[in-house]
């Protein structure tokens, strides 16, 4: 189900008998030369989408701009600044929980919001208002992915760029996978920027010219394919499960 396509009397309806929301968020920001800005909102969606229509489910709207500031040098790269980013989606999350939703799963693509989704997260489970976790779907199968591609990358590499040739092909400039590779790094090691245990850079652009890490040539519709249905069977598993809990196991332990 989605939030967005509904009349208010079915959802009301599914407020009255189920508790949980799934929430896609990402980013809107590079990519590289071959990959849409809009990669990591794409992949949250398609995830969020497809699990809520495999399981019934509510899917909300996705939340498309994210904590993108290093990504800042490169043009088009949208971002809002880390306490708004955590305040906007705290907000999101009571008005869920206003309507009778007391757990959420946030189906997130984009690395930058993690740290922030968990805060936001603890900020609700301490309030007891309600149980939220944070989701990757590269996290949910790290075997398959290290499996499937030789040089993963970390951003803008083979396997988002193989769920985008997957999810919306239109959208990949095919010609500039070489370009890609070639003017990327294959990882954050290669591009020399750890010092003596110390990291020292801040941006994207500080360890890639182009933005992007690995070998996106190794990239397939195909591959895409496979990823995007075994992370999807991890969410639905994930929803079903958290469904299946008592909610007041899953509030804050009292105080010892």
């Amino acid at each position: 189900m989605y939030l967005a396509a509904e009349a208010w009397p079915d959802l009301e309806s599914y407020f009255e008998s189920e508790s949980l929301a799934i929430v896609p968020l990402g980013s809107t920001e590079q990519h590289g030369p071959h990959l849409p800005e809009g990669t990591d909102h794409l992949i949250a969606e398609g995830f969020a989408r497809e699990t809520a229509s495999r399981t019934g489910y509510l899917c909300t709207p996705t939340i498309n701009v994210g904590v993108s500031p290093h990504h800042r040098q490169f043009p088009g790269t949208m971002w809002v600044d880390p306490p708004v980013f955590r305040d906007y989606v705290e907000s999101f999350s009571r008005n869920l929980a206003y309507h009778g939703i007391d757990r959420i799963v946030y189906v997130n693509a984009h690395g930058g919001n993690v740290q922030h989704l968990r805060e936001v997260g603890r900020r609700l489970h301490e309030d007891e208002v309600a149980f939220a976790v944070e989701w990757m779907w590269d996290e949910s199968i790290p075997e398959l992915v290290d499996d499937v591609f030789e040089q993963n990358g970390p951003h803008g590499g083979p396997k988002e760029t193989a769920l985008i040739q997957y999810l919306e092909s239109d959208l990949v400039h095919e010609d500039r996978l070489e370009d890609a590779r070639d003017g990327g790094v294959p990882d954050i090691e290669a591009a020399e920027t750890t010092k003596f245990g110390a990291r020292t850079f801040y941006d994207a652009v500080d360890n890639s010219d182009n933005g992007v890490f690995g070998d996106q040539t190794d990239a397939t519709a195909e591959k895409g394919e496979r990823l995007f249905e075994a992370a999807t069977d991890q969410l639905v598993q994930l929803c079903d499960w958290l469904d299946g809990q008592d909610i007041e196991e899953l509030l804050p332990e009292p105080r010892v």
